[in-house]
């Protein structure tokens, strides 16, 4: 199977290098997508892309990290990849991690295959700031409850998807909250969820979200309401989905579902 691993990147000039030196020990198709960074990534990436074999898509202003894995899907769609491996370029994902992923691929049972930073709770539950390992975990369990996942880990960007199931899904959340809405469509469409365990690593605890989510009380609230609104719109896709697909194999009967 083909496997396009997409990066994210905003204002990682200082790993970005050592990150792509890394990730090509284990892969050679690599998407990087500058979400409008203003510290030199830019011309670091422009510098290097020939040499690495990179394809690059430039932001020119900051446009969020769910609009970057949105375009990664389109991207690999586009590239015809069957998988699109997302991870983050600050040096919090380990690409040694990337051969398992590669191995969860090749069993075709998932198509979402998501990496967990708490499989392992009790031997690492002192690592992660508090108010983000309790926003995580209380967004979980409520995710849990309400869609009929079993998620250890709500918002870990290392993940695996497969193309062909992304594209059935509509991705608009442009901003943080994007995790929220991809497992409301992905529990709605009845897509295959699984986790395997990845390291938990926060080199930097105070790095900021912006935007005004910095504060915990308001980014929780945030992701609850999103979360909220996605359920109801997913389900209501689902549906659509369903009374077309319905509409097609009667043969151009009206569908009456809806």
């Amino acid at each position: 199977m083909s496997v396009l691993i997409a990066i994210p990147i905003y204002n990682e000039a200082g790993y970005v290098r050592d990150i792509l030196d890394r990730v090509h020990e284990y892969a050679d198709n690599i998407l990087l997508i500058n979400d409008g960074s203003t510290d030199g990534t830019r011309e670091i990436l422009d510098e290097i892309r020939e040499s690495m074999g990179l394809d690059v898509i430039h932001h020119e202003t900051n446009l969020g990290y769910g609009r970057a894995i949105s375009e990664s899907f389109k991207r690999g769609a586009r590239d015809e990849y069957d998988w699109v491996i997302t991870m983050d370029c600050d040096d919090q994902h380990e690409p040694a991690h990337i051969p398992a992923f590669m191995d969860a691929i090749e069993k075709d049972n998932l198509d979402i295959i998501s990496g967990s930073r708490y499989l392992n709770l009790d031997a690492k539950s002192e690592i992660a700031p508090a108010d983000r390992r309790a926003i995580n975990m209380t967004l979980a369990n409520e995710i849990n409850d309400q869609l009929g996942l079993t998620l250890t880990d709500a918002f870990c960007g290392f993940k695996a998807h497969r193309v062909s199931a992304m594209q059935r899904l509509d991705l608009t959340e442009d901003g943080y909250a994007f995790p929220m809405q991809l497992w409301a469509q992905a529990a709605a469409f009845g897509l295959r969820v699984g986790e395997i365990e990845v390291d938990l690593i926060y080199n930097d605890p105070n790095r900021t979200f912006g935007g005004g989510l910095d504060d915990s009380v308001r980014r929780l609230a945030h992701y609850r309401e999103v979360l909220a609104r996605e359920i109801a719109r997913a389900n209501q896709l689902a549906q659509a989905s369903t009374c077309t697909q319905k509409a097609t194999s009667d043969s151009g009967s009206r569908c009456r579902c809806c």
